[in-house]
């Protein structure tokens, strides 16, 4: 009997080690045909507001356009211009604005002065950094070019992010 059972599980164990056992070299799937690629190019939700604020079409934006725009979009946030808005009205402003409640810069990080509450000078000195920092040549201008991503980490496969243990080993 203890032969038997030993014989069952010994059948049974084979095809699940086997299914477990990783190929040597996997190959990359490709997409389906009626599926586009993965993107390799995008745009974070502030870059895109920080490009509707280009006011003389030029397809670039200034410190100077910048911030009339990001008045502009504060003000309906409390109907007239409030003095300033808690996270939950921030968070409706994001949705509004960037397309999401929990896109970034965050309230966290906008309230500077940690009082839970942000006004329009912070709002506005905090896109005045992420301004800074898609100014990649540092002109003063940020052109459309230095709003976009490349996300090099979906180039293979689809898959993000580091590579996995076994592709160190192979690369070493």
């Amino acid at each position: 009997m203890r032969l038997l059972l030993i014989a069952v599980f010994a059948a049974l164990a084979a095809p699940l080690a086997a299914q477990q056992s990783p190929e040597p070299n996997p190959v990359p799937a490709a997409p389906p045909r009626d599926q586009p690629p993965s993107p390799t190019i995008f745009a974070e939700p502030v870059a895109l507001f920080i490009a509707t604020c280009d006011g003389n079409a030029d397809a670039m934006v200034t410190p100077a356009e910048l911030m009339p725009c990001v008045a502009r979009s504060y003000a309906p946030v409390g109907g007239t211009a409030p003095n300033s808005i808690g996270y939950i009205q921030f968070a409706d402003w994001a949705e509004r604005w960037l397309g999401d409640r929990n896109a970034l810069p965050s309230p966290f990080e906008t309230d500077s002065d940690g009082n839970n509450r942000i006004t329009l000078a912070e709002i506005q000195a905090q896109l005045a950094k992420t301004f800074a920092r898609f100014d990649r040549d540092k002109d003063g201008l940020v052109k459309r070019s230095e709003l976009l991503t490349l996300d090099s980490g979906r180039g293979l496969g689809g898959r993000a992010g580091p590579p996995a243990p076994d592709e160190r080993r192979r690369r070493r």
